[in-house]
């Protein structure tokens, strides 16, 4: 089986997840600089065996579209270009962010490690992936 990735995609860096190749666990794989994002990919699937891509469709409570909304969609269009055979599912992102944050105060870090905004990427990609997986389309 292949692996199943999510981007938690941003404007300066963007959080990566990814599952085991079984698909059962999302994991944080790390957080790259937005302008090397896809040169990261294309040296990640060159190593592994990637089945499908998630990413992050910013959205406001309303169901509308946000400020980054279109850098995403931008972003999807560039991925596409790149990688014409890979499958990309937008998902819906709302509330990654706030859980990512809650997650890190749970685990009782430190304040200097809570601030650390790409670990609450990383894990924002990791909640976008397994919210997917536990979904009713996966």
């Amino acid at each position: 089986m292949a692996r199943i990735l999510s981007i938690d995609y941003g404007k300066k860096r963007t959080g990566i997840a990814v599952t085991d190749p079984l698909q059962i666990i999302a994991n944080g794989l790390t957080t790259v600089e937005t302008h090397q994002l896809i040169s990261f990919l294309k040296q990640y699937f060159q190593k592994e065996k990637v089945e499908k891509v998630i990413i992050g469709m910013p959205k406001s409570l309303k169901n509308e579209a946000t400020d980054a909304t279109p850098l995403v969609l931008q972003f999807i269009e560039l991925f596409k270009k790149e990688f014409p055979k890979m499958l990309i599912i937008p998902v819906d992102e709302r509330y990654t962010s706030k859980l990512a944050f809650r997650t890190v105060i749970d685990l009782g870090l430190k304040k200097k490690d809570r601030q650390d905004k790409a670990r609450i990427d990383e894990i924002s990609a990791t909640i976008l992936l397994q919210s997917f997986m536990e979904s009713p389309s996966f």
